[in-house]
């Protein structure tokens, strides 16, 4: 039936190509009806019934229009008006796809399909004809289910970064989950969900972090007490896998100081953003290095840090800024990250 190689053709579409673009999944959907272009009696042969009754007069059902050469002709022709049109390969790949997934599925109906025509045998699925689909019966009502349940899940994959997103994130593969953040972070917490080690006494993690930024091809992560590590220095991993969390915006300001002092503007800061996360990177020039207090944890990441006589900021928090520069005079740029709200955790 129509419905069912509609169904068939969005749920393989969209699994296969990793979209749940309603262009791409309508493209699949027109591609499936067109190998039925070869008959008066169907949806599509109706609507342009005098090309289907022309190919009806020359060539069997489930012939010419049902096979691979017939495919080609529509990947061409989809291949070149896309690129006329700078419409992407995944656009111009939908359309022959769902005619491909809908020729193919018929192989499995009682009379087959001319699969490889202009060879005149019959693609059947099986021998016996009693196993085969019958147009309409039970069979295809419990195929055309089956297509509706991967269609949803085909949307569901596609909307968070595609099934090999989903895969490669389960597996550990760094390129897809940091591909994963950069989609997301700007609109939502982002979170993950890790199996390793910490490099310092090796002990055994296995818990969320909610990831703060990336640096290089790492995670710079937060735990839920505050402290900052960085994937493959303070932790180890050996599975990491991204979450999408809830909504949130992500701001960047930045602080510049002529030899004044850092702390009116952080308070301010601070007030200001009074229910959101505040990190503060950046480098100053000031008076009395030896003052400023660092606490060094050998687990994570610090967050404060002294060279020569500037003070060095690595995602402190405005709490740490303040008590860090306080009664200082500095000279430089800090910037700050500001996330609404802030992250929480399970």
């Amino acid at each position: 039936m129509s419905i069912t190689h509609a169904a068939i053709a969005a749920a393989g579409t969209s699994l296969v190509l990793g979209t749940a673009n309603p262009l791409h999944l309508g493209l699949a959907i027109i591609g499936s009806q067109l190998p039925d272009l070869d008959t008066t009696t169907s949806t599509i042969g109706q609507i342009f019934f005098p090309i289907s009754s022309w190919i009806e007069d020359r060539f069997p059902h489930r012939s010419i229009t049902h096979s691979l050469v017939a495919t080609g002709v529509i990947a061409i022709g989809s291949i070149l008006v896309c690129y006329l049109l700078n419409l992407g390969v995944t656009t111009a790949i939908a359309l022959p796809l769902g005619h491909l997934l809908s020729s193919f599925s018929d192989c499995f109906t009682k009379q087959g399909v001319q699969l490889f025509w202009p060879n005149p045998a019959w693609a059947i699925s099986v021998s016996n004809p009693n196993r085969r689909l019958k147009t309409g019966g039970t069979s295809e009502l419990y195929v055309l289910a089956a297509a509706i349940a991967l269609l949803i899940a085909g949307i569901y994959f596609a909307t968070d970064g595609g099934i090999t997103s989903k895969v490669t994130q389960t597996l550990g593969l760094r390129d897809d989950q940091l591909k994963a953040y950069n989609q997301s972070a700007g609109t939502n917490h982002v979170y993950a969900e890790i199996e390793g080690v910490k490099a310092g006494d090796r002990s055994s993690i296995n818990g969320r972090y909610f990831i703060l930024d990336t640096a290089a091809q790492e995670f710079v992560l937060l735990d839920n007490q505050g402290n900052l590590y960085q994937t493959n220095q303070q932790i180890i991993v050996d599975k990491l896998a991204t979450e999408v969390g809830s909504s949130a915006t992500t701001q960047i300001e930045t602080l510049t100081f002529n030899d004044e002092e850092p702390i009116p503007k952080l308070l301010q800061l601070q007030k200001q953003y009074l229910n959101s996360a505040v990190f503060i990177s950046g480098s100053l020039a000031v008076d009395f290095p030896e003052e400023v207090k660092v606490t060094v944890s050998g687990d994570s990441l610090p967050t404060v840090a002294v060279s020569g006589s500037s003070v060095q900021l690595n995602y402190a928090s405005v709490e740490e800024a303040i008590a860090a520069l306080k009664d200082q005079y500095g000279i430089g740029t800090l910037q700050v990250k500001i996330i609404e709200p802030k992250p929480f955790y399970d």
